[in-house]
Order: structure tokens, then C-alpha cells, then sequence
């Protein structure tokens, strides 16, 4: 049965969940199409993240990242479209995608896009609110 690209993003629970620590893939087999001129573009996509309760398994992601071989995208939005599928799929604690592309007409472009969820508002405790006068 032969491996064919896939925009499915599998994911696994994260074995310690209560430990912030980071995952680093590199992903130097990138391709997409230029959308101005049909043209093939290579890249370098790093992706690094902190895992909160999921975490992305390797071999959806290979696929995931296939399926841009034939889409015309400009670096800029396949980059932050990377970063939106792969924070719905496993939600992390922080992510940053880029994508680093080879040189095309004398350019060299590096696309950074960031995530971070934000941090749980903490309620006051009990007798501390706003406004209380104390005493």
C-alpha cells in the first residue's frame, strides 16, 4: 500500500504532561509551489514546540507536510497555515514555525511564525478582591 499525503495531523497523549519541556523537528524536504509562476520552492521547516496534553506524531506529520507539494502558496501564508493546523491538531503550551526557503531571485526568505496560549487568568483568593477594604 503505498504512502500518499495527507492534511490529517495524528497526535498521542503527552507521556508528562505535568513537565514543560520542548520538541524540535527539522523538516528539510519541504516543497510547495510559487503561486506567481507554477514554479517549485524548497524549504527548511523547523518546527518547535511545548507540548501541553497532545503531542503530534512523526509519520502524519511527514505526510501532513507532502500534501503542500502540489498547493501554490506565497512563504508567508504556507508557513502560518503550518502553524494553524498543527496548534488545532495538538494545542500547545508555545509553538514557532519556520520556514526557511532557498534563495529564489538573489532572496533568501525566513518566515517566523509564533503561537502561545494564553496564560489562565488566576482568580483572587477568597477575602482578597478588588475593592475590599481590609482591616
Amino acid at each position: 500500500m503505498p504512502t500518499r499525503p495527507s492534511r490529517t495531523l495524528d497526535t498521542f497523549p503527552n507521556p508528562r504532561p505535568g513537565r514543560r519541556y520542548s520538541i524540535h523537528f527539522d523538516c528539510p524536504e519541504f516543497t510547495c509551489v510559487c503561486p506567481m509562476t507554477g514554479q517549485p520552492d524548497f524549504a527548511t521547516i523547523r518546527i518547535d514546540y511545548v507540548p501541553d496534553r497532545l503531542c503530534v506524531e512523526l509519520k502524519s506529520l511527514k505526510l501532513y507536510l507532502w500534501s503542500f507539494r502540489e498547493q501554490g502558496a506565497f512563504h508567508e501564508a504556507v508557513t502560518n497555515q503550518i502553524l494553524d493546523d498543527l496548534v488545532a491538531a495538538v494545542s500547545p503550551l508555545a509553538m514557532e514555525v519556520t520556514g526557511d526557503f532557498t534563495v529564489r531571485g538573489g532572496i533568501h526568505t525566513v518566515v517566523t511564525a509564533r503561537h502561545e496560549k494564553p496564560a489562565r487568568s488566576a482568580r483572587p483568593a477568597p477575602g482578597t478582591g478588588r475593592g475590599r477594604r481590609l482591616g
